[in-house]
């Protein structure tokens, strides 16, 4: 990923990946025909989720992927507010995942479109 403010990583990851928004995402819980990724940190995770969500931090998800994120299925990544779930997807692309795709807003969107959580 190319030097620069956290702004302009977010928004050339933007540019390369796929965002889901809210509403979709929620209808596909619903169906049961995607794996939601968490990559907030454990304090985030702790307070609440998305039922059913995978947990992996940003900060591991290069080591944990592999063995966390199935290729099989449709992942949608999610953050607090869908910043670190873009740079994830990116980064999940790079690694070869193709059905990957960031919750566009994150969990607030979520939450703000009826989204269920759990503690």
């Amino acid at each position: 990923m190319a030097e620069g403010s956290e702004a302009e990583r977010v928004a050339e990851a933007r540019a390369r990946i796929t965002e889901t928004p809210a509403a979709a995402a929620i209808a596909r819980r619903g169906a049961g025909d995607a794996v939601f990724l968490d990559v907030r940190e454990l304090p985030e995770w702790n307070l609440f989720r998305i039922p059913g969500a995978v947990h992996v931090p940003l900060g591991t998800l290069a080591a944990a992927a592999r063995a966390a994120v199935p290729r099989d299925r449709d992942v949608i990544v999610y953050c607090n507010a869908g910043s670190r779930s873009v740079l994830a997807t990116d980064q999940l692309r790079a690694m070869g995942f193709t059905r990957v795709s960031s919750l566009s807003g994150g969990v607030r969107a979520w939450l703000d479109a009826g989204g269920e959580l759990e503690d």
